[in-house]
């Protein structure tokens, strides 16, 4: 038998780095390399490239990454770019440094203009203004595609870049102020579930379209992508325009959502929105062709990750459950 490819899994302890992390595990056909931020510190190049030359691991996925909702990026929008960029830059420069020939970063949906022609495509990548509320951690994640991108015109890697849209599942953020917008739709609703509350109040106008993916079904996407030949990546890319999109093809309004993950939590009461809260862009929808041509396709219905979603967080020490 031959050696096993050593994988160096940045971000092991995130919300998709946790999916990828399983599914490697359960793939057995690799050994998985892991360090806790407390280990390795990505903001700190001279750590790692101490690692790098350390370990010498044959590949890496970058999934880990300064992440949050829109409160978040509107509160410390000079971490969030500074961060992620200096995650980016000494990870990957560094993973050449040290001879690794393959890597597969992770972006985000938030990379495309504000007003993309929908569903958005790769190709509307640069075409317009980005949504203001997360524009710092957008332009940190256009770096991560171009850094891959410059690497593999002047030095012949293999680094690669899927985006994902949005993404839930096990392993999720649930903070009530600085989580992504479906778990802490189903935290409010669990809570006020439990606590009996007349109403619940929603950030926004409810009317913004979002695309929701399976954390699960990220993680396949992404090892999908990354055992591809070269030829049939070349074939389905272009060298400037590299990076593809992950998602399910499909959107649901966010009132359509809140309804839902109130129906699943078992909430009876009234819903309101509050209009004086940031809607974000107006829709975001993800083309997902390229993928597809290429032969995968997302399988995990919403109704149902949802549900097995809000399982999970309900199995969480510290989750409240009224008798």
């Amino acid at each position: 038998m031959g050696q096993k490819k050593r994988i160096f899994l940045a971000g092991h302890r995130g919300l998709v780095g946790g999916a990828l992390l399983r599914q490697l595990l359960a793939r057995g056909d690799a050994d998985v390399i892991l360090r806790t931020s407390a280990e390795l510190d990505l903001r700190d190049q001279a750590a790692v490239r101490a690692f790098m030359r350390q370990e010498r691991p044959d590949a890496v996925i970058l999934a880990a990454a300064k992440v949050g909702g829109i409160l978040a990026n509107n509160t410390y929008p000079a971490d969030f770019i500074q961060d992620n960029l200096l995650i980016q830059c000494n990870t990957i420069g560094e993973a050449f440094g040290a001879g690794v020939r393959e890597l597969l970063f992770l972006g985000s949906s938030c990379i495309y203009p504000r007003l993309a022609e929908q569903p958005m495509r790769e190709d509307s990548l640069l075409t317009g203004t980005l949504e203001p509320t997360n524009e710092p951690y957008a332009i940190a994640k256009i770096a991560g595609i171009k850094l891959c991108e410059s690497y593999n015109r002047q030095h012949g890697t293999d680094y690669r870049a899927v985006m994902p849209t949005n993404l839930y599942g096990p392993g999720d953020n649930f903070h009530p102020e600085h989580s992504h917008v479906l778990p802490a739709l189903i935290r409010r609703f669990h809570e006020a579930s439990q606590s009996g509350a007349a109403e619940v109040v929603i950030w926004g106008s409810g009317t913004p379209k979002r695309e929701f993916l399976h954390v699960d079904d990220m993680a396949a996407a992404s090892l999908f992508v990354m055992d591809l030949d070269r030829e049939t990546y070349a074939a389905n890319t272009e060298p400037m325009l590299s990076h593809i999109n992950v998602g399910t093809g499909k959107d649901i309004s966010i009132a359509q959502l809140a309804h839902m993950v109130a129906e699943i939590a078992g909430y009876s009461g009234r819903i309101v929105f509050d209009k004086t809260i940031p809607d974000g862009a107006p829709r975001k929808l993800m083309n997902v062709s390229r993928l597809d041509n290429m032969g995968w396709h997302a399988s995990i219905d919403l109704a149902i990750g949802l549900a097995q979603t809000y399982q999970w967080y309900l199995e969480q020490p510290g989750t409240k459950i009224r008798d």
